[in-house]
Order: structure tokens, then C-alpha cells, then sequence
């Protein structure tokens, strides 16, 4: 009975945010829509010849039919593979991307991908199976106008083939998703309706650029965030963007003044996701994990940088030492040798939070350009124990009460009960930089429960206090995690980390009494299919304990 109760309280408070399209579209969605316009494709539109700088991503195509996506190598043998049930619904999903015509070296590869567009257009009949999923077909149809644009091949049955799918996707938009999907159906309608010429093809790109425009407005937020809030996913949607200025470049001749507008304005937006995705990086150059995010997925910051440079786009010069991003809810200290990247914003979107985790409050932090804290990563989209511990508070550097989450993450992309969060003071001087946050997430839990978080940075010191706003401290515990190349040795009431490869000390981290410290095994989930063990340091007040904070102090 209880279990039963806590499904429908999850239930309700997931509801309850849905926007009305939402619901409108998950009741359209159940009635079967089989009918497409199968006529031949439209003429081309002339363009420019120029532009055409996609990003590039490492080789997926390994053999004429043999495919590795997500650490995962598979073959395809029949048609049934397309669909085969006993692999991963992403792994599949990749597949039909057809991410592999614009990877590295993929001219190379031209044999074998002309070879698979015919397989895919014979084996695939429209309506059928996983590649005729919206969100699917927009990136499809992406990657094959990419392909054939850059390869200069304009293959009749691909041609067609295209139409066909353009036609399936106008009148099968994710208006049940919204957020990225809607994002990238809008996407790939105004490639579609930019790549063929005549009134359907028009069609397709009024619809594509009316979505955008909106879509533009809400999910790219003041400061240069995706309102998703995963640097993950703002890079996939910063790519996106910068797919879309190319090619209003290469068809500029083709734009009435309109169209020339809103691809100018895409040029503005751009700069600042630019800036906000090189904060949300660390030394390393690659993405700090903050709700879904791993590596392998999107393009670096760099690679995107370069890109943009040859669109004639800047990124914005901004504050050295201490970013707040206010919209987004992130703030990064960069100073002393060290960068701490903290999260003190909320869920988001509250439509659709699919791929937010309970990591409020939690952070990152690097010393000297490798990183030392990190939150845990994801490695699984599927409905299982593991996506649900990943989405977890326990599994984020921050404050967990009784092993429970901050914000109700369930099922695989689900969010209940939310933590509200505020932020307290922050300042930045010659010496020292701060920041104070705090949450209510565990209210409903035990009343007036706040956990607030304090961050503060001086030279050769970090600090970080956690208050909880009542006096049971049972059930609390404080967990560091940190990457795989660190190594720490508890040593009285402190651990000393070391680094693995160079086995130097990189810092040390100082406790009070009354705390029952600990180093446990866990694991760092840095791609898809792919965990690494590392190490985490678990503080928890014992009998004796009986203050309302902890403080932590990590010297360097």
C-alpha cells in the first residue's frame, strides 16, 4: 500500500508541471497516424557553395556493417537488426542517426555509406521500427543533407527517401517532449525546408524557423544556458545552432530578408552559449557533470570555438576569477591555481526534467589543471537500479539526508518533488571569493529543514561549511567524490590526496571532531557503457556531534 501511495504522489507532483501542449500531444500521439505524402522530391534550391564546417566526431562505421556507438560494437546483419530488441534502445537510436557521413575521415568511408543508405531506404518501410521516431529522423535527415551537400552526391532514391521522412516528421512534431526534441525537429525542418525548393519544402521551413523563434526565446536563457541545465546537452544544442548559421551561409542567396533575420540572430545567441559552455569546462577541456552529462557526446568547447571562429562569430570577453551564471543557477571561482564549477540553481525546465539529477549544491573543482572533486557521471539512459542511483543525490558531491534525493528523480527521466533553491550572499574581493546557497528539498521530509551550502575561496585554501537548519543531524553524510587518478590516505582527522600518475600530493582535506570519516570505493561514470573505479571521501556526525554545520577545509 505504501509503495502504491508514494507511485501516485511521484505521478502527481510530475503531472502537475506538464504544460498543456504536453498533454495535448500525448493524447495525439495514441491515435495512429499512418498516411505520409510518398510523392517524388522537390527540386533543389541553388546554394552558395560556402559554409559546409560540421563538426566532426569520432568513427562509428568501423566495417561495411559493423557499427560501435556508446562503447558498444554490433553488427548488422538482417534486417531485422535495425530494430534488434536485444540491444540498448539509444544504441539503436545511434544507428539510425547516420552520425558516421560527417565523423572523421568519412570521405574514406563513402563506399560504405552509400552502401547503407540504400540498406536503410529498403529495410525501413515508412512508419516502421525506431528510425521513424521524430527525434530520430530529425537527426537523420541532418546528417544526410550534411553528407550529400559536402560529398556532392544527389542521389534520387536518398532524395526521395528524404521527402518522404521531412513529410513524416511535419506532421509528427514532439509537442508531448518539447524542450531539445522540439529543438532539433524544428531543426531538421529547416534544413529540409532550405535543402529542397518549392511550396512544400517552404512549408517546412516556415514551420521549422516559427518553432525556433519561440523555442530560441525560452530555452536559451539570459546569461547563454540551455534551460535544460546540462552542459551535455547545451553543447549538443550550441552544435545545433552553429549547424543552422552554416547553413544560412551556404543558401544566403536563397533567404528573403525575413529568414536573413533570424539567422543573424542566431549569430547573436551563439556568443553568449559560447562563453557560458567554455565556464562550464574545466582545465581540461572537457565538460564538468552537472545532470546528464558525460563525455563522448557533445563537442568540446574548443572544437565548437573553431567552428564558430570560421563563422565569423567571437565569444564575449567576461569575468576572469568568478562567473555567476544567475539564469542557470551555476557559478564558477577560477583563481589561485584552482577552478570550482557549483551548482546552486534549480530543476529545469519544470515541464520537462528529464535529464536533471539531484545534484543541488553539489560541485567540481580542479587544482593546477586536473580534476580532484567530481560528481559521478552518467554511463545509462535505460529504466534500471543503476540510472536511478546515477540521477541520485548519494551519487553528487554534496549533502545527502537518510541516503535520500534532494528533488524526486524516478523512472528513467521523471522528476517528483523539486528543491527550491536560493542563493544567500555572494562577493568577490582581492582575496577571497564566496558563494552561499541553500535548498529545501528534504523539507516535506522533516519540517523546516533547509541544507545551505557555503563556498569560499582564498589562496591555498578552499572552504566549504554545510548548515542544516535544525538540530537532527542524523542521517546526514557528505560525500567528496574524486577522479579516478586520485588516490587519498586518511591520516588522524585528515585525507592527503595524491596524484596517481605523479604521485604528488595535490591537497588535503581537513575535518573537525565529532565526524566519522571515511574513503569508499565507488565508481566514475565517464561515457556511456563505460565505469571507472575511483574513490570518495563520506563525512557523517557521530553521537558526539552537536552543531548545526560542518566545515570542511581543503588545503592545496
Amino acid at each position: 500500500m505504501r509503495n502504491y501511495v508514494k507511485l501516485l504522489s511521484n505521478y502527481w507532483h510530475t503531472i502537475r508541471y506538464l504544460k498543456f501542449r504536453q498533454i495535448l500531444g500525448r493524447i495525439q500521439r495514441k491515435i495512429k497516424f499512418n498516411s505520409v505524402n510518398t510523392c517524388p522530391a522537390n527540386k533543389l534550391r541553388k546554394h552558395n557553395g560556402r559554409g559546409r564546417i560540421p563538426a566532426k566526431r569520432s568513427q562509428r562505421m568501423i566495417k561495411k556493417n559493423i557499427f560501435r556507438f556508446l562503447n558498444e560494437t554490433h553488427q548488422i546483419n538482417v534486417k531485422e537488426d535495425w530494430n534488434n530488441s536485444s540491444w540498448a534502445k539509444l544504441w539503436l537510436y545511434n544507428l539510425h542517426y547516420f552520425d558516421d557521413l560527417t565523423a572523421i575521415d568519412s570521405k574514406k568511408r563513402t563506399n560504405w555509406h552509400n552502401y547503407i543508405l540504400d540498406r536503410w531506404i529498403n529495410e525501413n518501410p515508412v512508419g516502421k521500427g525506431n528510425g521513424w521516431e521524430p527525434y530520430t529522423i530529425s537527426l537523420r535527415i541532418v546528417n544526410w543533407i550534411k553528407w550529400m551537400l559536402n560529398e556532392n552526391i544527389y542521389d534520387k532514391r536518398i532524395l526521395d527517401s528524404l521527402s518522404i521522412q521531412s513529410n513524416w516528421l511535419f506532421s509528427r512534431i514532439e509537442w508531448h517532449l518539447l524542450a531539445n526534441h522540439l529543438f532539433v525537429n524544428a531543426k531538421a525542418l529547416i534544413f529540409s525546408g532550405i535543402f529542397f525548393n518549392g511550396e512544400i519544402a517552404e512549408s517546412w521551413l516556415s514551420k521549422g524557423i516559427e518553432i525556433l523563434k519561440k523555442q530560441l526565446n525560452e530555452q536559451i536563457l539570459e546569461d547563454g544556458g540551455h534551460f535544460e541545465l546540462s552542459t551535455m546537452y547545451h553543447g549538443l544544442i550550441l552544435e545545433d545552432i552553429l549547424d543552422l548559421i552554416n547553413l544560412g551561409v551556404s543558401y544566403s542567396n536563397s533567404l528573403n530578408k525575413s529568414q536573413r533575420s533570424f539567422f543573424l540572430n542566431l549569430k547573436i545567441i551563439s556568443t553568449r552559449m559560447l562563453y557560458w559552455y567554455e565556464k562550464m569546462h574545466h582545465p581540461d577541456n572537457k565538460i564538468s557533470f552537472f545532470n546528464d552529462a558525460t563525455f563522448e557526446i557533445s563537442s568540446d568547447y574548443i572544437k565548437l570555438n573553431q567552428i564558430a571562429k570560421k563563422l565569423g562569430i567571437k565569444n564575449k570577453k567576461g569575468n576572469k576569477n568568478f562567473n555567476f551564471f544567475e539564469k542557470s543557477g551555476y557559478f564558477r571561482f577560477d583563481k589561485w591555481s584552482v577552478v570550482l564549477i557549483g551548482d546552486v540553481g534549480r530543476v529545469g525546465p519544470s515541464y520537462m526534467p528529464g535529464h536533471a539529477h539531484a545534484d543541488t549544491l553539489s560541485f567540481e573543482m580542479s587544482i593546477d589543471g586536473k580534476r580532484l572533486v567530481v560528481n559521478s557521471g552518467v554511463s545509462t539512459y535505460s529504466s534500471s537500479e543503476e540510472r536511478l542511483l546515477q540521477r541520485g543525490t548519494p551519487c553528487h558531491s554534496t549533502l545527502n539526508y537518510g541516503n535520500l534525493n534532494s528533488s524526486e528523480v524516478w523512472s528513467s527521466f521523471r522528476v517528483g518533488r523539486r528543491a527550491n533553491t536560493t542563493v544567500k550572499k555572494y562577493f568577490k574581493n582581492k582575496n577571497k571569493l564566496y558563494m552561499s546557497a541553500y535548498h529545501d528539498g528534504y523539507n516535506h521530509l522533516n519540517k523546516n529543514y533547509l541544507h545551505r551550502r557555503d563556498w569560499s575561496l582564498e589562496k591555498n585554501l578552499i572552504t566549504i561549511e554545510d548548515y542544516f537548519s535544525n538540530n537532527n543531524f542524523f542521517g546526514i553524510e557528505i560525500k567528496f567524490f574524486l577522479h579516478p587518478f586520485i588516490k587519498p590516505q586518511l591520516a588522524g582527522k585528515k585525507i592527503v590526496c595524491f596524484n596517481l600518475k605523479g604521485k604528488s600530493k595535490v591537497a588535503e582535506f581537513n575535518f573537525e571532531e565529532n565526524l566519522n570519516i571515511e574513503i569508499i570505493n565507488t565508481f566514475w561514470y565517464p561515457a556511456f557503457n563505460k565505469r571507472i573505479k575511483n574513490f570518495c571521501i563520506s563525512i557523517r556526525p557521530n553521537e558526539k556531534f552537536k552543531n548545526n554545520k560542518i566545515k570542511t577545509y581543503v588545503n592545496i
